[in-house]
């Protein structure tokens, strides 16, 4: 009897090692700038003037497996991932919200493309079916097999994209710091920008950075990671481009007070104060833009954890005209898109 537990020891530790082994060889490691790939999805405009205003929305989609109905076991919940018709009804959903309010510019996050969660199905290609004229995809989560909770969430690839009908010339992937330790760090996002380079009539360009910070860690690593949005969106400015950054913070914004409910996750925050003089930050405070998945929703405030987390910053060659929250009721997705309206200042 020893023997044998001795033996069934010594081969579940050879099995562990293996596994941690395979997946430190296999880790995503991104370089810090890598080119990406630009999807021609339809005639694109020429460069757009100074004067010129662009809209832009927002939009974490909760790799479609975040609606209504779903709770999230990282929030609280105890779902890993919802069935496959979920998905299917989700993604649909938005795809449909997509359409309804149309931009120029679409910033999405939690894109999946095969990933077990959402049992395989290529978001990505789904979107690049709506009628924009480009895309960019650059991946922050690729894990061979993330062996946890139980059951665990398997494989993941996924990541952010950008969707707009202005002209693109270059699309580039910025890999942000990962504030993980081996081995967390091997099933982990590794965040990113996804910078895209719109050449403006004058000569310079307007610069679009779509980011999702950090959101399941201490709060160290996404105040390190927003730095470094800062630090890449003013070297851009000094060279005299337009620089519109939008995403999800995971940061409460200027002027949101949502009702404490539940305190199992907490975001950052962020003032207007925190940015170089004449960056704007532009959020709609009236209006959640995401809610916390330790439950289904219930349609009742009083029992919702709201949030205000979603947003845009602006360098200070740009005048806000409006920006407001779309309210989807998160009927497909536990993030709500925001909308901004921007012009080139002359």
């Amino acid at each position: 009897m020893l023997k044998w537990l001795v033996t069934a020891i010594a081969v579940l530790l050879v099995v562990v090692i293996a596994f941690f082994a395979v997946a430190t060889v296999t880790e995503y490691r991104p370089k810090a700038v890598e080119p990406l790939e630009i999807s021609d999805l339809a005639s694109q405009p020429g460069p757009i003037r100074p004067g010129d205003q662009v809209t832009a929305v927002t939009f974490n989609i909760g790799y479609a497996g975040l609606g209504q109905d779903q709770d999230f076991f990282m929030d609280g919940g105890k779902m890993v991932r919802p069935s496959k018709q979920a998905i299917q009804t989700n993604l649909a959903g938005i795809y449909q919200d997509i359409l309804a309010n149309p931009a120029q510019v679409y910033f999405v996050q939690e894109v999946d493309v095969d990933s077990r969660r959402s049992y395989g199905t290529d978001q990505k290609a789904k979107l690049e079916t709506l009628d924009f004229a480009n895309a960019a995809f650059a991946t922050n989560f690729k894990s061979m097999f993330t062996p946890y909770p139980f059951p665990p969430i398997g494989k993941v690839d996924s990541g952010l994209m950008t969707l707009t009908n202005l002209e693109v010339t270059q699309a580039d992937r910025y890999s942000l710091t990962v504030p993980f330790n081996w081995p967390v760090r091997l099933f982990n996002l590794k965040r990113c920008l996804l910078v895209e380079r719109v050449p403006v009539q004058d000569g310079r360009e307007l610069v679009l950075i779509n980011f999702h910070l950090e959101a399941y860690e201490s709060g160290e690593g996404r105040g390190i990671q927003l730095g470094e949005l800062i630090s890449v969106m003013g070297s851009e400015y000094a060279k005299g481009n337009y620089v519109i950054a939008g995403g999800d913070f995971n940061h409460t914004l200027p002027g949101v007070d949502f009702p404490e409910i539940d305190t199992t996750w907490q975001p950052g925050e962020i003032q207007a104060g925190d940015l170089p003089e004449g960056w704007t930050i532009a959020n709609d405070p009236a209006v959640a833009t995401s809610r916390l998945n330790n439950h289904p929703l219930t349609g009742d405030p009083a029992t919702t954890q709201l949030f205000g987390i979603d947003g845009f910053i602006l360098s200070p060659n740009l005048t806000v005209e409006a920006v407001h929250t779309l309210d989807l009721g998160f009927t497909f997705a536990d993030h709500n898109p925001v909308r901004l309206t921007a012009t080139l200042d002359r």
